[in-house]
């Protein structure tokens, strides 16, 4: 019970042992004082006779024999810690290895041998036997291979290069059309890039006004024929036919019209460009055709033609536009002379015109024409 009660620990007072009653049975002998014993451990010296003089001791409490062995405190190198120890061996592969466990300690590394530069003279890169291979490879150790995978070789091709760089073009693209970036970094945004050519486009029109506006062209006829046969392919579609009762007539006709596109600096677009055509007396519509869409250079006096269907019907044979038709129709025969009379009709061209809004009209008159057709002698 005594020793579980004292403390074992050495006492910062030079090892006094406790006053407790219970630490003792028996009070000490009279006379018989125990000598003061001062413990190396202590704050104060052994050799020390009073505690009076608080800043006499050297040391502390607790010196390095107060606590269990910590192991060595030399390099783990080993050796004279005076010594010099190379920091740079191992780099200089002149070191010891950190470990011989397992049988592993080695002197020193192995040196690489330097590369010799190539030439083709040298015995060096000539053709070895396969005696002085085995002989090099038995002196050195068995050669490490290293080896690659078919990812690597493949990542290193050209063709994979040029894919990565497809790749990644196309991950910028895709970007800057959902306006996540922009061509320069964070400028030029898909927003902002639009509205920046619109403003270009729309600076450049206000100071060029005139030069990207088409204008209506103007035309002229043919003043020598202004009316002519049709060509074979629509000589077929429409059928040539005079008849008194009921009174009425059909046959296809071509007008040749010359434009005049001076005035634009493009190239002028038509979706389509209506003909009307009306006699001069009655002001009857008697043909009309369509060109269909074509395109004319500028700065030039093209020709085109415009195929008109000539057609008209009415009550008798009495009717003035018939009589008028029907007349400069004729056989040339029938006339002593061989001149028909010539037929009078107004012009009108509806034209639609790409940069244009609405329908261009433009009209001409025309007083000698000849029929673009002859009835045979004994045609009605």
């Amino acid at each position: 019970m005594a020793n579980d009660r004292k403390s074992t620990v050495s006492s910062f007072y030079g090892s006094r042992r406790s006053n407790d009653v219970l630490s003792s049975d028996f009070p000490p002998p009279a006379g018989q004082q125990r000598a003061r014993v001062e413990s190396t451990n202590s704050f104060y010296g052994p050799n020390r006779n009073s505690r009076a003089d608080m800043y006499d001791a050297a040391t502390a409490g607790y010196n390095q024999h107060s606590y269990p062995d910590q192991g060595r405190t030399e390099p783990v190198k080993g050796g004279d810690e005076e010594a010099a120890w190379d920091v740079y061996a191992d780099f200089n592969n002149a070191g010891p290895r950190y470990s011989a466990a397992f049988g592993m300690g080695d002197n020193g590394y192995r040196q690489v041998p330097s590369p010799t530069p190539y030439s083709p003279q040298t015995s060096a890169y000539g053709k070895q036997s396969a005696a002085s291979l085995s002989g090099a490879h038995g002196a050195a150790g068995n050669v490490e291979m290293v080896t690659w995978k078919a990812e690597e070789l493949r990542g290193m091709s050209k063709k994979a290069k040029r894919e990565e760089k497809l790749d990644k073009a196309a991950t910028k693209w895709k970007a800057w059309n959902r306006g996540e970036s922009g061509l320069c970094g964070s400028h030029f945004t898909r927003r902002f890039t639009a509205w920046f050519i619109f403003g270009l486009i729309a600076v450049y029109h206000r100071s060029h006004p005139g030069i990207h506006h088409p204008r209506v062209p103007s035309f002229s006829t043919n003043v020598s024929q202004p009316l002519s046969p049709a060509t074979s392919d629509y000589n077929k579609t429409v059928t040539t036919e005079f008849s008194r009762s009921p009174a009425n007539f059909s046959f296809p006709g071509l007008m040749k019209l010359q434009l005049d596109t001076g005035d634009n600096f493009l190239p002028l677009h038509f979706s389509n460009i209506h003909g009307s055509l009306y006699d001069l007396e009655t002001s009857v519509q008697v043909a009309s055709g369509d060109t269909g869409s074509l395109t004319l250079p500028a700065k030039s006096l093209p020709v085109i033609g415009l195929n008109l269907n000539f057609t008209y019907s009415a009550v008798n044979d009495s009717d003035t536009t018939w009589n008028n038709w029907y007349a400069a129709c004729k056989n040339k025969a029938i006339y002593t002379d061989n001149k028909r009379p010539a037929v009078q009709f107004r012009l009108i061209l509806d034209m639609k015109i790409s940069g244009l809004i609405g329908t261009h009209s433009t009209s001409t008159q025309v007083t000698e024409a000849d029929c673009p057709i002859q009835l045979p002698l004994n045609s009605v």
